[in-house]
């Protein structure tokens, strides 16, 4: 693991953010002590299409049981806490 100060890191950001994307660790440095470190992203999110979206949230609404309230009432709970 690489260790910059933080004028390095303002300076070369991109030059570093290239390097974390190859999977380097990079510790940022103020005044010699350790203040953040650049890290790489280790899961890449997924395409989502808006079907499966849509099957997610029929598949929920199959979880959830139904309240006998009304939406009114739910909103008049929600105000009490």
């Amino acid at each position: 693991m690489d260790s910059v100060g933080a004028l390095e890191a303002k300076t070369h950001l991109a030059e570093l953010l290239d390097r974390v994307a190859r999977g380097e660790k990079i510790t940022i440095t103020r005044h010699g002590v350790p203040a953040a470190m650049l890290i790489p992203i280790e899961e890449k999110q997924e395409n989502v299409t808006h079907r499966e979206i849509v099957e997610g949230m029929r598949a929920l609404r199959k979880k959830v049981k139904r309240s006998k309230m009304t939406a009114r009432d739910l909103v008049e709970e929600g105000r009490r806490h």
